[in-house]
């Protein structure tokens, strides 16, 4: 830690995202005090020590508006069955073989972040052959379907004659018998406690369980140079790990959170709403759903997936978003609704609308906004709402993303370049566990719009600038979480949050970017991970 009164860092290139050029910035308890010259500050301050990081670069610190730490604790609680630890079916099946002789009585396989096109398709009967009379569930990586094996279907209750429920639904093979896979409700009112709907077999891991993937996922985060997240779908008892774990010291990264709808009558019966907390940890607004995923392929569009008549899954009824938010908004609290595709951006927008003209003055959000055209475009500039979009899928989908969605669609997804031309505030965003949680790969994504693995070119007509992408995942970020005047930039009156790399990510070629290293992360001035050695 560091614990002179005033300290004054500085390195080769520092990138405050100020008005005027930055050497070095002055900081006091956890605040930028001033900013300028080096040689000005040190006669300015002439009892500071100098922290110099020599040919590093500094930016302020990376904030994520929309990933999740509640489920990312649970995730790494249970199997990783990403591409990047299972690389074929077989990895991935003798993977849940070898838990499921672990597993005692009542125990359940779990397993998160299954990639069934970069892995491959897993069935029921591949589960049931290599996990016999053991429950098994694992998600996909998009978050909003999963598969599991027989013997998790009866505990959970699903049967062939089963009615899926309401915005959720069942796989089935050509006899109509289920095929293992939960879509949207089916799995998520089972699997994530903030839906906080109905009762699941499942046993909850304890709090103190959940701490140690808290604190798994803080380090990892932390390692990437973040500093503020926003935590997009809370429920109470994630709320209260949260808070746990700030008072145990292990939350070092500035959250904020979204709570889940389900529970918002009892936050309002609490007087609990947007901006609740302190600079460390806060209410940001109300989390509502509109549709499905982007790489799940349930969200909600005009036009079909490519190949299929498919129009994706609406969660919500139209009658009850529309309660849900004229309700919230005549609070005076802010919403973050899940809508990814073109039909469920409209029919939200359709909403924000009906209530713009109650005088709150609030700057709701749209989680994700995937796929817009130009009439989406200009309702949003209109209602000064804030896209929150991912900013790393061009880089992990890659090409199948063209293959789901066409060319046309592709070149209108993830529309940074649109967002920024039109002066919509556009904010930088993983959702992970569904994308890569590292901003500089997100960074990347932004500027190529090129797969990593494929290097194939995902809408291209949507790259912006590498300043720009840098502003998105810092100044954006803030905006979206009402915490412009505070967070994203190093300037005076600032929260000195930074992270310090092995060189200028605003300069080296585009498709390096995710290969610059961060070797420190700092929080309120203090350092909070630094690269090992």
């Amino acid at each position: 830690m560091d614990t002179a009164p005033t300290t004054i860092f500085t390195a080769a290139t520092v990138h405050a995202q100020a008005a005027a050029p930055v050497e070095a910035f002055a900081v006091t308890g956890e605040r930028v005090l001033a900013t300028g010259g080096l040689a000005e500050l040190r006669e300015a301050f002439p009892r500071a020590r100098v922290c110099d990081f020599g040919d590093s670069t500094i930016v302020p610190g990376f904030n994520d508006a929309h990933i999740h730490i509640g489920l990312t604790a649970e995730d790494l609680l249970h199997l990783d069955l990403s591409h990047a630890a299972v690389s074929t079916v077989d990895d991935l099946l003798s993977v849940v073989r070898a838990e499921a002789l672990r597993a005692g009585a009542g125990d359940w396989v779990r397993g998160a972040r299954y990639d069934d096109v970069k892995t491959g398709a897993v069935t029921r009967r591949q589960l049931d052959a290599v996990a016999g009379n053991v429950p098994v569930i694992i998600s996909h990586v998009a978050a909003h379907w999963g598969v599991a094996n027989s013997a998790a279907l009866a505990a959970l209750g699903y049967h062939d004659d089963s009615q899926p429920p309401p915005g959720g639904d069942f796989g089935r093979d050509a006899d109509g018998r289920l095929d293992g896979r939960l879509i949207e409700r089916a799995l998520l009112d089972v699997l994530l406690p903030a839906t906080g709907r109905g009762e699941s077999p499942i046993r909850p891991s304890t709090e103190d369980e959940r701490l140690t993937g808290v604190r798994r996922a803080v380090e990892r985060w932390h390692g990437a140079g973040l500093t503020s997240i926003c935590d997009a779908l809370a429920s109470p008892a994630d709320i209260a790990l949260l808070r746990r774990a700030r008072r145990t010291g292990d939350l070092t990264l500035r959250t904020g959170f979204l709570l889940a709808i389900d529970h918002y009558d009892r936050a309002r019966e609490l007087g609990v709403g947007s901006g609740f907390g302190d600079d460390h940890l806060r209410m940001v607004g109300v989390k509502g759903f509109v549709d499905g995923a982007i790489g799940g392929r349930t969200c909600l569009l005009s036009e079909p997936f490519t190949g299929t008549d498919d129009h994706g899954l609406q969660i919500t009824g139209t009658a009850d978003l529309a309660e849900q938010v004229a309700r919230v908004h005549a609070d005076g609290n802010r919403m973050g609704v899940h809508a990814n595709g073109d039909a469920a951006i409209r029919v939200l927008l359709d909403v924000y609308e009906s209530v713009a003209g109650n005088g709150q003055g609030l700057r709701h959000r749209i989680e994700h906004c995937s796929l817009v055209d130009d009439e989406i475009l200009r309702r949003m500039k209109a209602l000064d709402v804030i896209a929150v979009p991912f900013a790393g899928y061009p880089a992990y989908h890659g090409g199948a993303l063209e293959s789901w969605y066409g060319a046309e669609r592709t070149g209108r997804m993830f529309a940074h370049r649109s967002f920024v031309d039109h002066g919509i505030t556009v904010a930088g965003s993983s959702d992970y566990p569904c994308g890569p949680y590292e901003p500089l790969v997100g960074l990347q994504s932004m500027v190529t719009r090129r797969g990593i693995d494929d290097g194939a070119l995902v809408g291209g007509r949507q790259c912006i600038s590498a300043a720009e992408a840098l502003e998105i995942y810092t100044i954006g970020s803030a905006a979206a979480s009402g915490d412009e005047h505070r967070l994203g930039r190093l300037a005076p009156g600032f929260l000195a949050d930074f992270a310090v790399l092995d060189r200028d990510p605003l300069v080296v070629e585009p498709d390096t970017i995710a290969e610059t290293a961060v070797r420190h992360t700092y929080v309120g001035g203090s350092r909070v991970w630094t690269a090992p050695s």
